[in-house]
């Protein structure tokens, strides 16, 4: 066995070690007799976020009368969940990086000996694979699915680290891919409630003809019409049966949009998941480049604008025509926020079914073309703001996979 990453640290040549993970970590008893913590200090463990203020994460305490008997968990200290998790059957592995607190006798709690620097034995862990491949055989599971492996016992697997130097490193590396992918999370959902806001400030409700929220210059009040009144609009076709082959693919094939290929983000996806045959096309409805799509079966309200030429499902419809002049982009919102009112006026909140004469009586309100432009220009750049931070979050993630792979033996 190599005992060497593909990837590593200038400086940083040696063979990794393979030991028991008791060359390492030592099982700790320290136990809350005193009873220096209480209910307000206990921890639980997450698979996503590690070591955490069970009340401030979970908003109670589940501990019971007493807390005496639960173990003191010191900061650097490790800690193994003996309770099995969707993607973690056996158990999970994390490092407290918080003060001092206390924890269940469901954990083990151990603390580090003088080469090891803690924070890494988490990352070490983070990866599913390694800490299942890890845990697998050394654990046992009872008829409840509970763990039956000691504290001890849980420390006899073999593991392969670095020096302790390197392990630093290693961590530091990590902790600050972690940091950027949580500042661009954060960006995505404040944005995301942003546009929420907006959504709800910058159109008229209640009856209202004056939104809460305009762009300065802008004092008239919105006109109320029918959505059959404002726009011609038709659903897509397909021919039967959908199973035949001819109908899919082969030379000059075109995208084909179903309501899956319709995205969150006012788009549709990158590539639609089937393309129409030149066979099929003709018995099909073309939608150019820059056309409006609402889906209308399943995941009824999701709104696009295409940004491909593409053949359309009867699944989704799309505005051929405006009787009056419009802005394709403030069309789109005022779509998707109508669909989204009609969700909230549903049981259960979820539109079940559209009609064409339901679609038709829609009641729109809708400002003047150059008010539309200024607000249809707003969500497009926010919508644009938000799938930047949704991409380099998701491009941060994958390098963080690659690594975990990559940077261990």
């Amino acid at each position: 066995m190599d005992k060497k990453p593909k990837i590593r640290f200038k400086g940083f040549d040696d063979a990794w070690e393979q030991r028991e993970l008791n060359y390492y970590l030592e099982t700790s008893t320290e136990k809350n007799t005193k009873e220096l913590y209480d209910k307000t200090d206990v921890f639980s463990v997450s698979g996503d976020f590690g070591i955490v203020n069970q009340i401030e994460f979970q908003g109670r305490s589940f501990a019971g009368a007493s807390v005496a008997n639960y173990g003191i968990v010191n900061t650097g200290d490790v800690v193994y969940t003996k309770s099995p998790l969707n993607s973690n059957p056996y158990g999970i592995i994390k490092t407290n990086k918080l003060k001092p607190g206390i924890v269940s006798t469901l954990y083990a709690v151990y603390h580090p000996k003088k080469n090891t620097f803690s924070n890494f034995v988490q990352t070490y862990f983070e990866q599913n694979a390694r800490v299942n491949n890890y845990l697998h055989p050394l654990v046992n599971k009872g008829a409840k699915n509970d763990m039956k492996v000691s504290n001890d016992n849980a420390l006899k697997g073999d593991v392969v680290f670095p020096n302790y130097e390197e392990q630093k490193r290693i961590y530091d590396f990590f902790e600050a891919l972690d940091n950027l992918i949580t500042l661009h999370q954060r960006k995505y959902e404040k944005l995301k409630n942003v546009k929420k806001s907006m959504l709800e400030k910058m159109f008229p409700k209640n009856n209202s003809k004056f939104p809460e929220i305009r762009f300065k210059g802008f004092t008239d009040a919105w006109e109320q019409r029918k959505l059959g009144e404002s726009s011609l609009y038709r659903r897509g076709s397909f021919p039967q049966p959908y199973g035949n082959p001819e109908w899919y693919g082969g030379e000059n094939a075109m995208p084909f949009v179903q309501v899956a290929d319709v995205g969150n983000n006012m788009k549709l996806i990158n590539s639609t998941k089937q393309t129409i045959s030149k066979l099929a096309q003709p018995m099909s409805v073309f939608i150019p480049k820059g056309s409006v799509v609402v889906t209308l079966q399943g995941s009824i309200g999701r709104v696009a604008i295409t940004q491909y030429d593409a053949y359309l499902d009867r699944t989704v419809l799309f505005f051929e025509k405006f009787k009056q002049e419009t802005n394709t982009n403030f069309w789109s919102y005022l779509i998707k926020n109508k669909f989204e009112y009609e969700a909230r006026l549903a049981p259960g909140g979820t539109i079940k079914t559209i009609t064409k004469e339901a679609l038709s009586d829609f009641d729109l309100i809708l400002p003047k073309v150059g008010e539309q432009t200024k607000i249809g220009a707003f969500f497009s750049k926010l919508d644009n703001l938000i799938t930047l931070h949704q991409r380099k979050c998701e491009k941060l993630k994958n390098i963080k996979k690659s690594m975990l792979e990559k940077m261990f033996v």
